[in-house]
């Protein structure tokens, strides 16, 4: 027996097809075919190791291929353009970091993205302290202590160094000096290691980095810890105070990782990718992951992604005009 179908049924399932399109019928699918989570610096830093450990989560979730691709340069602008400017489909990621969503318009004159507009938040993804830290040498103890030694010496007698102008160590200590009221001198260097071969034999006083490179030397003695930037007492110095509570409450400037998408991608797959990466990064597995690279743990979905953002742009930008940076 022959079926017959009339030309009111082709042209029906026709007109179907769009309609179910655009009502999110094709992102059902979802993925199928491989992922690019594009790392904004070189690999083997903390930044890689992170993409890579959000890549994981995915394809565990998925059984999809995720594959991670190093594109530096720019303090991460060269690897967030060639996401900004990808097709919207979800298959082209950034694990960012907070220069890439907030710092660098205040530190570049120009940027390759609007950074307003170029991407969709999808997840938090981990954070990292500073640590204000001194050599053994300087008479004081705790952070309150170093306000006070500060303003006794004089202005600008007391130098800090940091991995370079613009860094996250920089623009906490500055963040550091306006809610506190003294001055430091700053150094900036090129790279954690040269400011490391300076502060172990007393060359300068201080310094305000990211805490990783400086932790082995707190533990053996080398360096005094003062005081973490994070909103927390840090899991791998618990004997040591968030400077917040040392008398300077809301004090908050620990730098932050990021998941984003272009802009335009559809919101089914961006809440698809959100809830995948959030339950991902609450397993203690992967926490215990997260904090052997380095970070802690700091999750969040898209929308709380987005406040992150509106919140720390508004920080910083105060940041970066109270210490007069200049884009370069």
């Amino acid at each position: 027996m022959t079926k017959i179908i009339g030309r009111r049924s082709i042209v029906g399932t026709a007109l179907a097809a769009p309609m179910l399109a655009r009502h999110g019928w094709a992102q059902s699918t979802y993925p199928n075919k491989p992922i690019r989570m594009v790392v904004p610096f070189a690999a083997a830093g903390t930044t890689d190791l992170l993409g890579r450990i959000a890549a994981e989560i995915l394809q565990n979730a998925w059984g999809a291929n995720v594959v991670v691709e190093n594109k530096s340069g720019a303090g991460g602008n060269v690897g967030a353009q060639a996401v900004a400017t990808a097709p919207a489909d979800g298959y082209t990621l950034l694990l960012g970091t907070i220069g890439t969503a907030v710092l660098n318009q205040y530190l570049y004159k120009k940027m390759p993205y609007d950074i307003a507009t170029a991407f969709t938040p999808v997840a938090l993804f981990g954070e990292v302290a500073n640590v204000l830290v001194v050599n053994p040498k300087v008479p004081v103890k705790t952070a309150k202590e170093y306000v006070e030694y500060c303003k006794k010496e004089g202005t600008n007698k007391v130098s800090y160094g940091t991995p370079g102008i613009g860094s996250s160590g920089q623009l906490s200590m500055e963040y550091f000096k306006a809610l506190a009221g003294f001055t430091a001198e700053h150094v900036g260097y090129r790279g954690s290691a040269l400011v490391l071969q300076d502060l172990l034999p007393g060359n300068i006083p201080s310094a305000m980095d990211n805490l990783p490179p400086y932790l082995p030397h707190i533990q053996s003695g080398g360096l005094k810890a003062l005081g973490v930037t994070s909103s927390k007492r840090w899991f791998a110095l618990p004997d040591v105070p968030t400077i917040a509570e040392q008398g300077f409450d809301g004090f908050d400037a620990a730098p932050w990782w990021y998941v984003a998408a272009p802009a335009g991608t559809p919101r089914e797959i961006v809440q698809k990718l959100s809830e995948a990466i959030v339950k991902g990064a609450k397993s203690p597995e992967v926490i215990k992951k997260i904090r052997d690279a380095g970070a802690g743990e700091l999750v969040g979905d898209d929308k709380e992604l987005t406040a992150r953002i509106k919140s720390e742009t508004v920080k910083w930008k105060k940041v970066a005009d109270a210490a007069h940076l200049e884009p370069q």
